[in-house]
């Protein structure tokens, strides 16, 4: 379980992607859906700090279908932590079906689903 601070930076990534895309956020978070945007897409939001040894954007499986199926879009907010708050270092937009996700493996049984983990570098 993500620990509160990781939740908190969680949260302001989340703030700094629906404003750069005018996302709706209110009312809409579902375990596969952060925010929609201004035609009713859905949007999934992914962050990572920068400053782990090791970042990556980990995406479960189970809800990645959804998503996609959804016609829905994540966003990837790569980020360095900066006191109580966060420096956004590069942040894009892409359509489900172009998650550049190779291998699915086990989640250790969490979210009931198989994930990935992907480095920045092969999201930008």
């Amino acid at each position: 379980m993500p620990s509160s601070r990781a939740n908190r930076y969680g949260s302001l990534a989340e703030r700094k992607a629906a404003e750069r895309y005018r996302l709706v956020r209110d009312g809409v978070h579902t375990s596969w859906c952060d925010a929609l945007d201004s035609d009713g897409t859905p949007v999934e939001i992914k962050s990572c700090d920068a400053g782990r040894d090791a970042p990556r954007f980990r995406i479960f499986e189970k809800y990645h279908d959804r998503l996609q199926s959804e016609g829905g879009h994540y966003v990837f907010v790569l980020y360095k932590k900066r006191g109580r708050g966060i420096t956004v270092l590069r942040m894009t937009r892409m359509h489900a079906s172009r998650l550049p996700a190779e291998t699915w493996y086990g989640a250790g049984g969490h979210r009931e689903s198989r994930q990935t983990k992907l480095r920045p570098k092969t999201v930008f």
